[in-house]
């Protein structure tokens, strides 16, 4: 049985494919939400650069058909931009009719009364408010479910076994042993003794030859930083591994997530010079109000999005040597060995021989993660790091951010590794913070 979805405009903002997503179902857009869509499409950032996408979308699809008549798509349903069906008289005393979220409620609405179209007529909104609204008019509503995943079941990239410790001794030996069970490519195990002794070995399984091998990374330390649990030698393994060229590290706040990226970054720029700069990028996302327009240079506009980086940068370069560690970081800039960029301005480059750290990744959408990635050119390495229950984003959560998408995704593909971090390392009041308030 087909359906009948009314598209709000958050959801056209936060994916314009979103418009193909509904399979056979017939898609209705509100023509308020086009007078929205217009409305945004001057913007510089990734709501104005979706807003004109779905603006190229709809004119593609005029060579169809009159969109109000409405037009097919190709895997079997129609789009039909709603001109009718607008009838304020459909909502309550309260509400006013001059709203477009209101206007598109009515919309809704009066399709659901309309004995032509096709029943349920659900309106697919990111707007928690919007659906309330709809719950108490009686209309059907839902979120945007499409690259969603669950967060309670994300794949964290290490595994307990218990094993005969005569195994931990021939990994130990030998180099690599075989386990008979399924594991995903790059995922780490943690092989314990099944008769309860204190030993164990960590290991990851390597794809390629289908054996598990232990850790490349044997160091006691990455440009000064000691892995502090196991979960943070996993990291630096997959960061120092040049075959991997995709990384995922998803913890909370203080687990290290950004200073074991930026280390390993440093390792493998500065001292080992297998890739010819440092990118840096965060999106741009205030928490609380926004800062608005900041004076001075493009570098200056940034410094305050970019603390944290440079916090942590030099936290590391200040541990390496007493000159100080502002003056480093500056010549390093200078040399083209480092550079710290806003995603703004990341759209339309290729980035080849790189070692490209997105930060705050889970303020991103699935769309903006693809865009980013499809920016990666040949020998680059590209790490992503987040906490999915630390976002600012209005139309984000845990389960529809970008970062946890990707995560999914990428988890079955061999140049791809993820871990994710549990243990706080910033400092005891930090850790605790983070887990009780």
């Amino acid at each position: 049985m087909k359906k009948t979805y009314v598209l709000d405009t958050n959801v056209l903002l936060h994916d314009p494919t979103a418009i193909f997503a509904f399979d056979d179902n017939h898609v209705i857009i509100p023509i308020v939400v086009i007078e929205e869509i217009d409305s945004q499409k001057k913007r510089q950032d990734s709501v104005g650069r979706n807003a004109r996408e779905v603006s190229r979308y709809l004119d593609d699809l005029r060579d169809k058909g009159k969109l109000y008549e409405g037009v097919a798509l190709e895997k079997g349903g129609t789009l039909r931009v709603e001109l009718n069906h607008q009838d304020g008289d459909l909502l309550p005393l309260g509400l006013d009719k001059k709203k477009p979220d209101n206007r598109i409620l009515a919309t809704a609405i009066g399709l659901s009364r309309d004995p032509e179209i096709e029943k349920p007529v659900i309106l697919v909104t990111k707007d928690i408010n919007m659906r309330v609204k709809s719950d108490a008019l009686g209309l059907e509503a839902e979120d945007y479910e499409t690259n969603k995943v669950n967060i309670d079941e994300l794949y964290v990239g290490l595994t307990n076994l218990k094993v005969d410790s005569k195994l931990i001794d021939k990994l130990y030996s030998e180099k690599e042993i075989n386990l008979e069970q399924d594991f995903y490519p790059n995922e780490f195990i943690l092989l314990e003794d099944n008769l309860g002794s204190s030993q164990s070995a960590l290991c990851r399984y390597d794809d390629k030859s289908g054996v598990v091998k232990p850790l490349i990374f044997q160091k006691p330390e990455c440009w000064g930083i000691k892995p502090r649990n196991k979960e943070q030698q996993c990291a630096f393994d997959l960061l120092l591994n040049d075959e991997i060229k995709l990384i995922t590290l998803v913890g909370k706040a203080g687990t290290g997530k950004t200073l074991l990226a930026l280390a390993a970054g440093l390792e493998k720029v500065v001292e080992e010079k297998s890739f010819k700069r440092l990118l840096v990028t965060r999106p741009i996302v205030p928490m609380g109000n926004d800062l608005g327009y900041l004076p001075g240079d493009k570098d200056e506009k940034l410094r305050p999005w970019m603390q944290p980086i440079f916090d942590n940068m030099e936290f590391l370069v200040g541990g390496q040597r007493d000159e100080d560690a502002s003056d480093i970081i500056q010549d390093l800039q200078d040399m083209n060995l480092i550079e710290m960029e806003a995603l703004t301005y990341i759209r339309g480059r290729s980035i080849p021989q790189q070692f490209i750290i997105v930060d705050e990744a889970q303020n991103l959408t699935p769309h903006e993660i693809k865009t980013i990635i499809t920016r990666v050119g040949e020998d680059t390495k590209i790490i992503l790091t987040g906490d999915p229950y630390q976002i600012d984003h209005p139309y984000l959560d845990s389960n529809s951010n970008g970062l946890t998408y990707l995560v999914e995704r990428f988890k079955e593909e061999k140049i791809a590794g993820h871990i994710t971090l549990h243990k706080g390392e910033r400092s005891t009041l930090a850790e605790l913070a983070a887990s009780v308030l």
